[in-house]
């Protein structure tokens, strides 16, 4: 009798990010991690374990003051290791040993990096020098602009946290005292996208940029340009939907700002919104129809093999190239003169649906624990719209809260754990790993139609 393998390429990267929260949350839990004069709930040290390996940024307490010098160390390795992937760090070890990587971190890295196969050795430090390299250079950019507040260490965070679209800020406010601050947003924006578009994408900008010699590229892939294209059109429509509509709204000019000012912060937060979390004005100060633009981001995310989440780019151009064939009455979704395989539509569909079932069944599970019906209790009572943001923005990975998550339940907090997980695993992923243990039927059904529509 076979026995069943649980340690495959589809189990390793939940395993390994699950390892990884966990050792966070023993981490988190010890005293000299919490700040003084506060205790650490382990709901809330699991959380924020969850947030910073994932990459997402919601959190219950304000880390600037609940979390000691060393906490606040030890979430930044978090958000540096839930960035690129443990699996990434693990398969880099292997190499640095100068062992054979094993077949289950070979093939993990390549589904969640590029999705075939290529030189691994040579795209891993590829990947590194790029994302350090980065860090690095926005550290020292804050750093010199505001040395006050960017000190050393705040800068090194703020820099990872916004290259790994994790969210993450040690002020109270998050990045709101530099909503004026045109250099601070400049670096802040550019690193959420640089983190967001993907590494593969990443390196074969680095490839053309160096004329071939860091990389063995030349010229923007078919993806390249696709991930490119739709980010630049995602970023500037839902900035402007959200200007246009904050614009006619009388009374919030004080709050959000006016005129250039006023898109300007749309701007950034059309770029956060799709990756990252950080905040330049309240977000419980949106109109609710801004909040549902920013929604429809967080839940598209950002590209195929980057530390965003969300159904991805490449899923939504998918979806929305079928819908056009079908109003056209095409056979083909065509991109660049390429036919897309009927695989890839298979997935994306799959993966559109799995997260929209995902949203609706965690916020019925919210409006159950949140508004006393699980305790049985009386007079409490959340607006609809809060808790769905809070579901997407912790499905997407983006850390983006209209000031709910800290007043969850323990119950309600395990919701948002489990959705930040699926989030940065994959709900697909998720699905193929959970199948892959079952035993494959060695028989199939006759088939019938049914009608449809």
């Amino acid at each position: 009798m076979q026995r069943k393998r649980y340690l495959t390429p589809l189990t390793w990267p939940a395993i390994s990010f699950a390892a990884m929260i966990l050792l966070g949350t023993l981490a988190l839990c010890l005293p000299v991690c919490q700040g003084e004069g506060t205790g650490l709930s382990v709901v809330d040290a699991a959380f924020l374990s969850t947030s910073a390996v994932c990459v997402t940024g919601l959190s219950p307490v304000d880390i600037s003051r609940a979390l000691s010098p060393v906490g606040q160390g030890v979430l930044l390795v978090l958000i540096q290791v839930g960035g690129l992937g443990v699996m990434t760090y693990t398969s880099l070890i292997f190499l640095l040993w100068r062992k054979q990587v094993p077949f289950t971190s070979r093939e993990a890295v390549s589904q969640a990096l590029l999705g075939g196969d290529f030189n691994m050795g040579q795209f891993l430090l590829q990947v590194v020098c790029i994302v350090l390299g980065v860090e690095l250079l926005a550290a020292l950019v804050l750093f010199w602009h505001d040395p006050e507040f960017f000190s050393p260490f705040s800068a090194l965070f703020h820099a990872v946290s916004a290259f790994c679209n994790a969210g993450f800020a040690l002020a109270p406010d998050n990045m709101m005292a530099f909503r004026e601050d045109g250099l601070v947003c400049t670096v802040i924006c550019l690193c959420i996208v640089l983190g967001g578009i993907g590494f593969g994408v990443l390196r074969e900008c680095l490839g053309i940029l160096s004329r071939g010699r860091l990389a063995p590229v030349t010229r923007l892939s078919r993806l390249s340009r696709l991930v490119i294209n739709t980010s630049l059109f995602l970023i500037v429509a839902g900035a402007l939907l959200i200007f246009v509509v904050e614009w006619r709204r009388a009374g919030n000019e004080d709050l959000v700002g006016d005129g250039l000012h006023l898109f300007l912060v749309s701007l950034f937060h059309s770029v956060s919104a799709r990756t990252a979390g950080f905040n330049m004005v309240d977000m419980a100060h949106w109109s609710h129809a801004s909040l549902l633009v920013l929604m429809v981001l967080m839940f598209i995310g950002g590209g195929p093999g980057s530390c965003a989440g969300g159904i991805k780019i490449v899923t939504f151009r998918l979806l929305v190239g079928y819908v056009a064939a079908q109003v056209r009455g095409d056979r083909q979704i065509v991109f660049h003169k390429r036919g897309v395989p009927p695989e890839n539509l298979t997935r994306a569909l799959t993966l559109f649906l799995l997260y929209t079932l995902s949203i609706f069944f965690s916020v019925f599970l919210l409006t159950i624990t949140e508004n006393g019906i699980l305790h049985r209790l009386e007079g409490q009572s959340m607006a609809f719209i809060r808790l769905l943001f809070e579901v997407v923005s912790a499905q997407g990975t983006v850390g983006l809260s209209v000031n709910l998550t800290p007043e969850l339940t323990s119950e309600g907090k395990c919701v948002l754990i489990f959705n930040m997980f699926a989030g940065r695993v994959g709900l697909l992923s998720l699905l193929l790993a959970l199948r892959s243990l079952r035993p494959k039927k060695a028989y199939a059904y006759a088939e019938s139609q049914l009608p449809v529509g």
